[in-house]
C-alpha cells in the first residue's frame, strides 16, 4: 500500500510543488490547508493563508487529483501567534509570528490532524533538510541558502521530525518554479507571498493600532546619555536597529539602541551604540538532547542575518550568547538560532541584553 502524507497547501508555488514531488514519488498526497479568514492583500504579493489562497490550493488538488480538506484555525491563530505577537509589541519587543505559527499551528495542529487521517507523515513546502544519523534526525539548512527556513523552525523536536518531510530541501528556488511550470500547476506564476499573513498589506502600525488602540502611548525619545530629546508614538511602533520614521535630528544618522517598557521610551544614537556582544535566551528549544555547558556555535539572530561565531553556555532551560565580535541590533523577542555548520541545534527567544 501506498504511504499516506499530508501536504500543508497554501495555495502558492512551494507547496504545490511539494504536493506534485511527493505524489510522483509514490505517496499517497492529500492536501490539507489552513483558513484563518484573512483578507486578501490588496497589493501584488498575496499573503499565504487568504481566501484566494484557499482557492488555489483547491485547483492545484483537483489539477494532480487529490483529496483536499479546509482547516478552520481563525482561533488558533489569534491565541497562539496574533495575541503574543501585539503583546511583545506593546512592551517593547519584536516578535517573529511565523516561529509561533510553526510552532503551535503547522506542527502541532495540523500534524495532530494529519496523523488522525492515518498518515504517516506531514509535508510542507518550506527550504530545509531533515536527515537522519544513528537513529537521530537532524535539520540542516537547504541547498538553496537564499531560500532556507531553518531558522523558522528550530523548535521541531525528535517525535515532530520523524513525522515531517520537506520536498524542497534540495531544490533551488528557481528549479521550483520550473517544476511548477513542468507540471503544469495552476500557480506556476504565482508571485512569493508576503513575511505575516495576518498583516496582508504589510503595514504594521495600523494593525496594532487597531489591536491595541489607548494601550499604546507616547512618550520620550532619549540620547544614549539618557537626556530627552524628543516625543515617540508608541514603543509598539518601533524595533532596535530602527533608523526611519523617528522624527529627531541630530546631525548624523540616529538608530534605535533600547527600547524600555518601564518607562515607556526609546533610545536613539549612533549606529556604533546598537552594535552589542552578549545576550540572554529564554524558551530555549533544541533538536535534539540539550546542549551541556559550554558550546561554540555559529549564530543566527534574526532571518536575514548572516550567523557568526559565538560562544553559548547553557544553563537550566536558558542560554547566555557571546559573539566573537559584536553585531548590529540584536533584538529582544526576535529569535537566536545556533548552528554547527549547517545543521540547526536549536535556540530561543532573545530576552535581553547583557552588554
Amino acid at each position: 500500500m501506498k504511504k499516506r502524507v499530508v501536504v500543508a497547501m497554501s495555495g502558492g508555488v512551494d507547496s504545490s510543488v511539494a504536493a506534485a514531488l511527493l505524489q510522483r514519488k509514490g505517496f499517497e498526497v492529500i492536501g490539507m490547508t489552513m483558513c484563518f479568514s484573512l483578507p486578501d492583500s490588496s497589493r501584488k504579493r498575496p499573503n499565504c493563508c487568504g481566501l484566494s489562497g484557499i482557492e488555489d490550493a483547491r485547483r492545484v488538488a483537483h489539477k494532480l487529483g487529490l483529496r483536499h480538506y479546509v482547516v478552520p484555525m481563525q482561533k488558533q491563530l489569534d491565541e497562539s501567534v496574533i495575541r503574543d505577537f501585539c503583546q511583545e509589541y506593546l512592551s517593547g519587543r519584536t516578535p517573529n509570528p511565523c516561529v509561533r505559527c510553526n510552532q503551535f499551528l503547522k506542527f502541532d495542529i495540523l500534524l495532530k490532524k494529519a496523523l488522525f487521517l492515518g498518515a504517516e507523515y506531514l509535508a510542507t513546502g518550506h527550504y530545509a533538510r531533515i536527515t537522519r544519523a544513528k537513529n537521530i534526525f537532524q535539520l540542516k539548512k537547504a541547498k538553496d541558502l537564499n531560500k532556507d527556513q531553518s531558522y523558522f523552525l528550530y523548535r521541531l523536536n525528535q517525535d515532530q521530525l520523524k513525522r515531517i518531510l520537506f520536498p524542497l530541501g534540495d531544490y533551488t528556488k528557481s528549479q521550483v518554479r520550473d517544476l511548477a511550470r513542468k507540471f503544469a500547476l495552476p500557480v506556476s506564476e504565482k508571485p512569493g507571498s508576503q513575511d505575516v499573513c495576518f498583516i496582508p498589506d504589510s503595514d504594521y502600525h495600523k494593525f496594532l493600532k487597531s489591536r491595541l488602540g489607548r494601550k499604546i502611548k507616547p512618550g520620550p525619545v532619549k540620547d544614549t546619555n539618557g537626556g530627552i530629546i524628543g516625543r515617540h508614538k508608541g514603543i509598539a511602533y518601533y524595533t532596535i536597529g530602527q533608523r526611519g520614521g523617528l522624527g529627531i535630528a541630530r546631525g548624523y544618522p540616529v538608530y534605535v539602541t533600547a527600547i524600555s517598557q518601564k518607562d515607556n521610551s526609546i533610545t536613539v544614537g549612533k549606529r556604533e551604540d546598537a552594535l552589542k556582544s552578549e545576550f540572554l535566551l529564554r524558551d530555549v528549544s533544541f533538536i535534539n538532547k540539550p546542549a551541556k555547558n559550554k558550546i561554540a556555535p555559529q549564530v543566527r539572530i534574526r532571518y536575514n542575518h548572516k550567523e557568526q561565531r559565538a560562544e553559548a553556555s547553557c544553563l537550566k532551560g536558558s542560554i547566555t550568547v557571546r559573539f566573537k565580535e559584536p553585531q548590529f541590533a540584536i533584538t529582544p523577542g526576535q529569535s537566536a538560532v545556533l548552528y554547527d555548520e549547517d545543521k540547526v541545534l536549536g535556540g530561543g527567544i532573545i530576552d535581553y541584553i547583557l552588554e
